[in-house]
């Protein structure tokens, strides 16, 4: 089966999607707000680069020689990078950063700037996640490969018992992944199934501007301190391997949490093709949104935390989903739609890892 026959139905509660943008359109409009990012989130886009790049600029300039201080420079870059990751990158990918679409296309890649790829981004979360949340095969935010497994109709194989121990390891060495593997075998994936066909940019291009962008990449972050810092050689290498690992563990938990859980259902086309919900409720029924109440969290993961808001509106920045959310879930309440929020992070991540254990004991993810 392929994504051009999959089709959500038009039949089951088409109205609540259409109240539901109405609503949030007259709450913009009454509170006379832009839904794009404001001057809030130029500082805070500042401040993420600013983490990232000031402990780098430490380093290299010789401020900073200690061995034990250089690698905590490290783990903060790590802790900007995947604050960039979060709070500029994807919204501009998801166009919401800005009125002005130039502004989001080139403030997009600063997911190469920090070693990504923005194409295979918005290929991968943009149109196969946000499309098809959940679905197995469609969705490869829930296909790891076999170590992982992430859905009920996956198969199961032994290793997957104990999953929910060593899958925040794996969690961490995702940005490794992607710089050394990941970006690759994507873009090949990708043309090879014909998703590369509604880029502006042809795929010759495309590889081109991936290989150029990893070697400014690893030049910079890599070559560049092996020349010039004082420290022996393997401060460099485990510094950029720590990095990695903060920001693969932050982006692992943050995206996780809000799908891979016991409240998600994980939906399967009939034989033609067709989902029994519409759009915007399979949505509501494959998200799960976490510390409604934090505004910390909030601030620094990019509003993550309110991911059926991202789901139903990815093209509102985030800095308005706390306020939207109130909205959404007084409206998917009128409507008899489920609303999955768990209280706090800890316990989001707990339930995380219960959903894996269920996945790596049980063939169905709801046996007890």
């Amino acid at each position: 089966m392929n994504i051009q026959s999959i089709a959500f139905s038009k039949e089951n509660k088409p109205e609540f999607i259409l109240v539901l943008r109405n609503r949030v359109t007259s709450y913009f409009e009454e509170q006379h707000k832009s839904k794009y990012g404001n001057a809030s989130m130029v500082v805070k886009s500042i401040f993420m680069v600013i983490l990232y790049l000031i402990p780098y600029i430490l380093m290299i300039t010789g401020i900073v020689v200690n061995i034990w201080m250089v690698l905590l420079m490290w783990v903060i870059m790590g802790a900007g990078m995947a604050g960039i990751g979060l709070c500029i990158m994807h919204d501009a990918n998801h166009g919401s950063y800005s009125k002005n679409q130039k502004v989001n296309k080139w403030l997009g890649y600063i997911l190469n700037f920090i070693g990504g790829n923005k194409a295979n981004w918005k290929i991968q979360h943009n149109f196969l996640h946000h499309s098809f949340t959940n679905i197995e095969g469609f969705d490869e935010d829930i296909d790891a490969g076999i170590i992982l497994r992430f859905s009920p109709h996956a198969k199961r194989y032994k290793i997957h018992r104990f999953q929910f121990l060593y899958a925040w390891i794996l969690y961490s060495i995702m940005t490794l992944a992607w710089i050394v593997e990941k970006d690759y075998s994507q873009l090949f994936r990708y043309k090879k199934s014909g998703l590369l066909r509604n880029q502006d940019r042809s795929f010759t291009y495309l590889f081109f501007e991936l290989n150029v962008s990893k070697i400014i990449y690893l030049a910079y972050i890599l070559v560049l301190p092996l020349i010039i810092l004082q420290t022996p050689w393997w401060t460099v290498i485990l510094g950029f391997v720590m990095m990695h690992l903060v920001t693969g563990f932050i982006f692992g938990i943050v995206f996780q949490t809000a799908h891979v859980t016991p409240n998600a259902n994980y939906p399967l086309p009939d034989d033609k093709g067709n989902l029994e919900n519409s759009w915007a409720i399979h949505q509501l029924i494959t998200t799960t949104d976490y510390s409604p109440r934090s505004r910390i969290l909030t601030w620094f993961i990019g509003g993550l935390n309110y991911q059926i808001e991202h789901h139903l509106f990815p093209n509102i920045c985030h800095i308005h989903y706390r306020k939207i959310s109130k909205i959404v879930k007084e409206t998917a309440k009128e409507y008899d739609l489920p609303y999955h929020v768990h209280s706090n992070f800890i316990l989001a991540i707990y339930n995380h890892a219960l959903m894996l254990w269920r996945l790596g004991k049980y063939d169905s993810a709801y046996s007890s």
